[in-house]
């Protein structure tokens, strides 16, 4: 599955889970912030969020891979979000 459809998908899970507005998730680069910068993604959403990001893009995230960087900025977000994607496909998981 290509990086376009990785961000894509990454986007609609934050909006939904977020209950941010489409638009809003849209104007999202790499470097927009997310843990400590968006109130609506606070230490109780996290676990929605994974969950939810494990179940739509069809990947397992362990404990020891959940970490700040990882959630700091939307890019950061969205290249653990394809490199666990590409991992999932290149071991058939």
């Amino acid at each position: 599955m290509s990086d376009t459809v990785t961000d894509q998908l990454l986007r609609g899970i934050l909006a939904s889970v977020l209950g941010l507005a489409p638009d809003r998730v849209a104007g999202f680069d790499a470097h927009t912030g997310l843990f400590g910068h968006l109130p609506e993604l606070d230490s109780m959403a996290v676990a929605g969020l994974l969950t939810e990001l494990e179940d739509r893009l069809d990947i397992v995230i362990d404990d020891d891979e959940i970490d700040g960087e990882m959630l700091e900025t939307y890019g950061g977000l969205l290249a653990f979000a394809i490199r666990k994607r590409e991992g999932t496909a290149s071991t058939g998981a």
